[in-house]
């Protein structure tokens, strides 16, 4: 694992992990199924190692943005159901069946045309009716003037002979903003949620068995509204001021080596456009990251990293595979020095607000040419989970 590290390497604490999880579970209670978010190769933690964790503490369901990445899970082994949060083509209800996928409905028509290709294939296809609250993307409509229409086929759903109705959820859009519009607008989504349940549940004598409303927002500031099972995404990672106020931990920290480094006269020049000069006669230490691994170039002359013996400010602009920090005041600084771009001490978060982002967009761009590197009970451990 040494030479893994020479270079840029991200480290995933799947101890911290384990605490964040138990944080959520405490949270909703133990009657709550919790659905870990898994989706973008596990907010680029690695979906498989992050899927198998949850699948050993306990998770109810996992989640996932398009078949694909259902399929990478099976293929690895994981068991768990997996619910695909998103929009999939009929034409792919065999894969769907094969991969024991649960499918979001979003309409009649596409509900219709699952249920009768699951029946040519002599199958019967789990799915979970989404609705649309106030997002303003997928699902049934639960606003006053298509309430009506939404329940009717809604109702005409549920007779589709060739669908097994589990589960009934919806998103909240503002659930993590506390302005009082945002705290107004989120109880309006949730009694469109919770009246919809009702004429359907009641007109057809049918109960879904898993209702869900809970994002992170939700289970931060409205646990009340659990239901079955919450849906677990970024709050699950420890990234974000909902993370934070919940007392989460970190989950990924990318880190870097010192490459080397020069000597520089005041006034000098450092990286592409010239877009930072020295101040002083300065000590310039050279980062093996750049853009390809993640570290976006809108952060240039932004951010700070923190080096063994203190933070250090980046200077000139972030290149594709190599950036520059400012080592002046820090003489012990040298080559092969271990240097945190972000993580436990320097937050995700903070370097996203730098570049008026959030913390999933930062995650998610640690690029495929980092590897990652995982940690369970102190120990690096294998893709297995299995100690090193």
């Amino acid at each position: 694992m040494e030479s893994t590290l020479k270079r840029t390497w991200a480290e995933i604490d799947l101890d911290h992990l384990t605490h964040n999880f138990e944080v959520i579970r405490r949270r909703v209670g133990d009657k709550v199924k919790l659905l870990g978010v898994v989706k973008a190769d596990g907010y680029g933690h690695g979906a498989v190692e992050i899927a198998k964790r949850l699948e050993q503490l306990g998770a109810g369901y996992l989640a996932v943005s398009n078949i694909d990445e259902c399929e990478e899970l099976r293929d690895s082994g994981v068991t768990l159901p997996i619910l695909m949060l998103g929009f999939t083509p009929a034409d792919q209800t065999a894969r769907i069946l094969q991969l024991h996928m649960t499918q979001a409905v979003q309409s009649y028509d596409i509900a219709k045309e699952f249920s009768d290709r699951a029946i040519a294939l002599g199958g019967k296809m789990t799915v979970h009716v989404k609705l649309d609250t106030g997002m303003g993307r997928l699902g049934f409509s639960c606003d006053e003037a298509h309430f009506d229409a939404s329940l009717r086929d809604i109702l005409r759903v549920l007779e589709l002979p060739g669908l097994d109705i589990e589960g009934v959820f919806t998103h909240f859009s503002v659930s993590d903003e506390d302005t009082t519009e945002s705290v107004e607008f989120t109880k309006l989504q949730h009694e469109r949620f919770a009246r919809m349940i009702e004429k359907v549940e009641t007109q057809s004598g049918f109960r879904f068995q898993l209702h869900h409303c809970c994002n992170a927002g939700g289970i931060a500031s409205y646990p009340e509204w659990a239901w079955d099972m919450v849906r677990c995404g970024i709050i699950l990672y420890g990234s974000g001021d909902l993370a934070e106020k919940m007392g989460m931990q970190p989950v990924m920290s990318l880190k870097t080596r010192v490459a080397t480094i020069k000597d520089f006269a005041a006034g000098e020049p450092i990286s592409y456009g010239r877009t930072y000069f020295t101040q002083r006669p300065s000590r310039i230490a050279v980062l093996p990251i750049g853009y390809a691994d993640g570290l976006h170039r809108a952060l240039s002359n932004q951010i700070e990293v923190l080096t063994p013996y203190g933070r250090a400010k980046q200077v000139g602009r972030i290149c594709m595979d190599m950036c520059m920090i400012d080592v002046t005041d820090l003489p012990q600084v040298k080559s092969g020095d271990e240097v945190e771009i972000f993580g436990e001490h320097i937050l995700c978060a903070d370097d996203a607000a730098l570049c008026d982002t959030i913390p999933y967009e930062l995650m998610c761009a640690v690029s495929k040419r980092v590897p990652r590197v995982y940690r369970l009970n102190g120990v690096p451990v294998d893709k297995n989970l299995q100690p090193l």
